[in-house]
């Protein structure tokens, strides 16, 4: 039983390195793409923001049609569809093309992720289900980690050469969900008549009402900020800075290392010993202040110090507005993720489309924007976010006994 389950979530953990792979490998390379074609910042921006969008309308879609139909079908189809839109990108050669297979490697990776998850949640003991979903969360890190390197050493004779491996990557895992990988969701399991449903924005805007909504709406603002740098850097790093593939790629690459064990591991250290608002309010803060030697940096060195200083900043951010996020959850600790995922999702897709914009004005300005953007959200978290509460004191002392001073 046990050498089963190890089996299975080593073939979901392998598609989930293929899917973000897929998405890393596109990164140090869509600059170039964009410039072959006559495009600028604009394009860039809504080129990232495009994937964000469709994931965020389809993963609903996704996960209660496997519901439906059983988890294994959906993987297949997600992981199939997912090479090919990744075959068809890098043949393009117009820009809308472009836009069209984007948008299609969004939609289609989406019919993996959540799936892949709920397939942990049918076939899993609960004791051992966290272990599971973590092992998933590793394999798409490696992913995020890998993907720009492996995209800007095989970009280097062809641009497409890493569409294509990628291609042939999902379908070899979908090979592996079809041959190993069994049906997790009975059929006496399956909801016949469930309502196959896309994003519901009333649901959301509800949501900014509830006692969650002020850290959601933190959420979406310091996506918005940060993506200010994560989604304008490939592009910044061709023109004013003049890098190529590989070096974009390198870059990228230390700095998914660095902000793994920004998340993995410091950001549970600080928060245990100053509170998640502290960290959120500190974050913030010197966030904002490494904008500015990111605008300084020049020199490769340089440029990788800075770059990586500020990811494992804004790598504390979103862990401890989720964290704080579920203590203060009243709807149920699955609704309360997904909405704040949703709002996080909803950064992607406005931060780039920003960004690009103003990117075409001058190149430095998305970097300026972040630093104001992450300064006025430091402003706002200094009135919204509660300070930590004090150390319990000692039992039997005057403070103990007296029930201690009222703090504000």
């Amino acid at each position: 039983m046990k050498l089963s389950l190890h089996k299975n979530v080593a073939v979901l953990s392998f598609a989930m390195v293929v899917v973000m792979l897929g998405f890393g490998m596109v990164i140090p390379i869509l600059p170039f793409y964009i410039q072959r074609l006559g495009a600028g910042g604009s394009a860039f921006g809504f080129l990232v923001a495009i994937a964000a969008l469709t994931e965020l309308v389809f993963g609903p879609f996704w996960g209660s049609l496997s519901d439906r139909t059983g988890r294994k079908p959906i993987l297949v189809i997600g992981m199939l569809g997912f090479g090919l839109s990744m075959v068809f990108f890098g043949i393009s050669t117009r820009l809308w093309q472009l836009f069209v297979f984007r948008a299609l490697s969004g939609v289609l990776s989406s019919a993996t992720l959540s799936p892949a998850m709920a397939y942990i949640g049918d076939s899993t003991p609960g004791r051992e289900r966290g272990g599971a979903m973590g092992t998933l969360g590793a394999a798409a890190g490696l992913g995020v980690i890998l993907g720009p390197a492996m995209g800007g050493l095989l970009a280097g004779d062809s641009l497409a050469t890493p569409f294509f491996i990628g291609a042939g990557m999902a379908a070899l895992a979908a090979a592996l969900i079809a041959v190993f990988l069994p049906e997790s969701l009975p059929r006496e399991a399956r909801k016949a008549d469930g309502r196959v449903g896309f994003l519901n924005l009333r649901e959301m805007g509800g949501a900014l009402r509830s006692p969650i909504g002020v850290l959601l709406l933190l959420a979406f603002l310091v996506t918005v900020g940060t993506s200010n740098f994560e989604s304008i850097f490939s592009l910044y790093a061709v023109h004013p800075l003049g890098y190529g593939p590989r070096e974009v790629g390198a870059i990228l690459s230390v700095v998914g290392v660095v902000a793994l064990i920004g998340r993995g591991l410091l950001t549970g250290i600080l928060t245990r010993r100053w509170g998640e608002s502290a960290v959120i309010r500190g974050a913030l803060l010197a966030g904002t202040l490494a904008f500015g030697l990111l605008l300084a940096a020049r020199s490769f060195p340089a440029v990788l110090l800075t770059a990586g200083l500020f990811v494992l900043i804004s790598a504390f951010l979103r862990p401890a507005i989720h964290s704080l996020t579920s203590q203060r959850a009243t709807l149920g600790q699955g609704a309360a993720m997904g909405l704040s995922g949703a709002f996080v999702s909803l950064g992607r897709i406005v931060g780039p489309v920003w960004a690009g914009a103003i990117y075409d004005l001058r190149p430095w300005f998305p970097y300026a924007s972040g630093a104001v953007i992450l300064g006025i959200v430091f402003l706002l978290s200094v009135k919204w976010l509660p300070r930590a509460p004090r150390p319990a004191a000692p039992e039997g002392s005057a403070a103990a006994v007296t029930g201690g001073a009222r703090g504000p």
